[in-house]
């Protein structure tokens, strides 16, 4: 996997030439995204013992148009303002903040965030995100990894089986909503920028 690849994603096309202008873009950029972020893992839909969020598709989104390094350094800008204390997951400041809460039951999945936006970015750089197949394969596998990062860590708290009765099972038909819906988003967003003029680099 090369990291030197131009990325082709919608964000790269709309970029300013000029260096210190596509720098302060691209800050702004991941700091909006992470407001974005910051709102979706608050707006939740209770079904029985188990918070539903719109964060996973806002990881998708974001990891999709932005390309993967964009799309990762607004993931860890998230974490970073998580760590300093900042109520901007899910359950804080319920159920704490700062490392306290990143290292409690959803410190899997927050890890599985920034594999997540790094892959479906990985697609979109290579134009993937044109395609809702390509996109949603690709999307798939990253739900897989994120999934499985947040089982592995709420096993070793709580043990396998509650760690996918609680931490999985429920999520499994959601997120492969979420998935559709992003994998759909991403080339409509694309027929709209090329409604615009925008065809790409």
């Amino acid at each position: 996997m090369s990291l030197a690849i131009a990325s082709k994603s919608l964000v790269s096309q709309t970029l300013p030439r000029n260096a210190t202008q596509r720098l302060a873009t691209q800050l702004f950029l991941a700091i909006g995204a992470t407001v974005i972020l910051a709102l979706s893992a608050k707006t939740r839909v209770v079904l029985g013992p188990v918070d539903l969020s719109l964060q996973t598709l806002a990881v998708l989104v974001i990891g999709a148009t932005f390309g993967m390094r964009l799309g990762v350094a607004t993931l860890l800008l998230y974490m970073a303002e998580g760590a300093m204390g900042l109520p901007v997951f899910q359950g804080t400041p319920e159920k704490g903040i700062g490392f306290a809460y990143m290292m409690g039951p959803t410190g899997g999945y927050l890890l599985g965030f920034v594999a997540m936006a790094a892959m479906a970015g990985w697609a979109a750089d290579r134009g993937w995100d044109r395609s809702p197949l390509k996109l949603g394969g690709a999307m798939l596998f990253a739900e897989m990894v994120m999934m499985a990062l947040g089982f592995a860590w709420l096993a070793g708290l709580i043990g396998a089986d509650k760690a996918w009765q609680f931490g999985v099972a429920p999520f499994i038909l959601p997120d492969l909503i979420k998935v559709a819906l992003a994998a759909c988003f991403m080339p409509a967003a694309w027929a709209l920028l090329r409604g615009l003029g925008v065809s790409g680099r």
